[in-house]
This record gives structure tokens, sequence and C-alpha cells, in this order.
């Protein structure tokens, strides 16, 4: 992904208003983010818990959705996998993100989501979850990020439809 200005990031949220995108916490640390490791740029507010937000590049633009996480079941320690990256995490590792839809008729999408967003870096073993997070595979590193890649688009393409 190629490095994005926190202006750029304001203005490709498609399912918020102009004034929420306004008041969204940005990452201050835009300067130091692993650009060229990114598919996506992924973050939590750190101002308000069970929120959310991926920026993409989608078709000839950048797409930004703000995304809730939904309560997460107490209890037992379970196993659950990205369904971007394919990366396995336990407990809270990964969580149904949902965004509202563009349309406007009150629908969400949802999907189960690493927590932390950094999909990238698992996929590319920068960052690790420890053992049996990544599934041995016969994809090279290059198709596994391709499908990631197609993984983000179908899913911002539920977005905005």
């Amino acid at each position: 992904m190629r490095p994005i200005s926190e202006r750029e990031i304001r203005a490709s949220f498609v399912n918020c208003t102009k004034g929420e995108a306004k008041r969204l916490v940005i990452p201050r640390d835009l300067d130091a983010r692993p650009w060229d490791d990114l598919d996506f740029l992924g973050w939590q507010d750190p101002s308000f818990p069970g929120r959310a937000y991926l920026v993409a590049e989608h078709g000839d633009r950048l797409v930004g959705v703000a995304l809730r996480r939904a309560t997460p079941h107490a209890g037992h320690a379970r196993r659950s996998m990205c369904s971007l990256c394919l990366t396995m995490h336990t407990g809270d590792g990964v969580a149904l993100l949902t965004a509202r839809r563009t349309s406007g008729d009150g629908n969400s999408v949802g999907a189960y989501i690493c927590t932390d967003l950094a999909c990238s870096l698992y996929l590319r073993g920068k960052k690790d979850v420890g053992p049996g997070g990544r599934m041995p595979e016969s994809l090279t590193l290059e198709e596994k990020i391709d499908r990631t890649a197609v993984n983000v688009t179908e899913f911002l393409q539920k977005v905005t439809q």
C-alpha cells in the first residue's frame, strides 16, 4: 500500500458522515507505518472501545469504512480464523466487525477479522500469533497476499453495494 495522509484517510470514509470522519481518531504514527508491508490500513479507536477503521485501495480510489466490534462472548478459550488473512487466533484475537452499508437501508455487513487489524503483518510473518496461527499452505506469499486483497475487496464491495 502506498503511504496515505490524514487528509486522504478522512476523505475516504464511505459509511459515516463527514462530521464523524472529521472526529475519528487517526493513528499518530502514520509516518512510521510499514507501508510496503500493508495491504490496508486498519486500527482500533483508542477513544471508543469497540470501534475500528479500515482504509484500503478499492478500484482507483481509497475507501474507508467505520467498523463496530460485536460484544465478545465471555468464557472459554476458542480458536477463530480471520476471514481476510486466514490467520488463526485464540481468545479474542478475532472479532466480528460490522460496517454500515452505504445504501442507507440501515443494514450492515460483518466479517470475522483479526481484532488488531494487523492481517498484513501476520501474513508476512512480521507479527507472530504463536503456534498454529498460520496454517501450512502450498501457496506462495504473493498468492496469499493476492487472496487477502481479494477478501478485502469483497468485504468493501458488500459495504458499498
